[in-house]
């Protein structure tokens, strides 16, 4: 399993935006990834995945405000976030599986970062 690493979190105020990056140590390209989180108190939930192939899905709470993108030559996985909201304060994971297809389950992923707080001002 590859190791993973994320950066980009931080402070932010409602109605702003962040990239989050999640950096492997080997090749991911044979790998579905994905982004969960964690909120206080709350399990950690499916926020984002992209297929072997590019194929994208979004929890319903993130639709049309956070963008997944991978680029399989470095070895990177993005998580763009835009018009961000205080209950999307957590700690976000980055998450991969080498099978080509996400799945919305914690327990089908065997690489995972150590994730990176975003915390959202209202």
């Amino acid at each position: 399993q590859v190791q993973l690493v994320e950066s980009g979190g931080g402070l932010v105020q409602a109605g702003g935006s962040l990239r989050l990056s999640c950096a492997a140590s080997g090749h991911i390209r044979s790998y579905a990834m994905a982004w969960f989180r964690q909120a206080p108190r709350k399990e950690r939930e499916f926020v984002s995945g992209i297929s072997r192939s590019g194929g994208e899905a979004y929890a319903d709470s993130v639709k049309g405000r956070f963008t997944i993108s991978r680029d399989n030559d470095k070895d990177l996985v993005f998580l763009q976030m835009t018009s961000l909201k205080p209950e999307d304060t957590a700690v976000y994971y980055c998450a991969g599986r080498n099978r080509p297809f996400v799945s919305l389950s914690l327990s089908e992923y065997g690489s995972w970062g150590q994730g990176t707080q975003v915390t959202v001002s209202s």
